[in-house]
């Protein structure tokens, strides 16, 4: 278990940088300033960044930005990755009528 206080003390305050309007996650458009924001908020683990700030949240469930918002996250707590607990894996899915996993395919 982390002790969120020690380590927000250990991180010091969020200082904003120059890439900080970076777009790491496209499908939620949450920018680079805003993960290394949440984390110096307590926000240390996937899962949490994710209902934070809904990045991974999208059609692409964090395929396309997951390890970049980890390797940020990391960074920021002066970690390495493996430290930075990951979030449950989840297929992306689509709509699909109803119908068409009926037996019959759908045909009245």
């Amino acid at each position: 278990m982390i002790d969120i206080q020690a380590k927000l003390q250990e991180i010091g305050p969020f200082i904003p940088g120059a890439d900080d309007n970076f777009l790491v996650c496209r499908c939620e458009e949450v920018t680079r300033g805003e993960i290394r924001r949440a984390v110096h908020e307590g926000i240390f683990t996937i899962e949490e960044m994710r209902r934070y700030l809904r990045n991974g949240m999208g059609l692409c469930q964090g395929q396309t930005c997951g390890k970049l918002v980890k390797a940020i996250m990391a960074a920021e707590l002066h970690e390495a990755p493996d430290y930075v607990e990951p979030a449950s894996a989840r297929a992306p899915m689509r709509p699909m009528e109803m119908q068409i996993l009926g037996k019959d395919g759908g045909k009245p």
